[in-house]
């Protein structure tokens, strides 16, 4: 997914009911962690809800993330971050700015700042793990 698609997939929705629903579905679609994954370490800090974000590279330097939420929004937003990095490479995940994609999915005004600064964090914590592997 990149994140024009995503924008425009936002943009086909008529209301944020079906937004909320989107994101919801997206979460469902989650493989989630195994428990043995879910641990201290891959807990992601900042977030008020639980999230455990798994982080692995391929051989051929594809860096991979699994993830799991306790919470069916996050788990959506969860959906959204590993969609726009799981597959790529460090490089290239170093050259995504997302600094604005919650203001332009408009999420800012109907997703709590308590959920923003999770979706935050595990930006971080993907842009942090990234770095290890450039």
């Amino acid at each position: 997914m990149t994140v024009d698609e995503l924008i425009e997939n936002f943009e086909l929705l008529d209301d944020w009911e079906e937004r909320y629903q989107y994101i919801i579905d997206l979460g469902k679609g989650l493989d989630g962690l195994p428990d043995q994954d879910k641990s201290e370490e891959t807990l992601v800090p900042g977030c008020i809800s639980r999230v455990w974000l798994h982080c692995h590279t391929e051989p051929e330097g594809i860096l991979r993330f699994r993830a799991d939420s306790d919470a069916i929004i996050v788990k959506g937003l969860v959906a959204i971050v590993l969609g726009l990095h799981d597959g790529r490479t460090a490089e290239q995940i170093l050259s995504l700015d997302l600094s604005d994609l919650f203001d332009r999915l408009d999420l800012s005004n109907h997703v709590s700042a308590n959920r923003r600064n999770g979706f935050v964090s595990m930006l971080g914590k993907i842009r942090a793990f990234a770095q290890t592997q450039a």
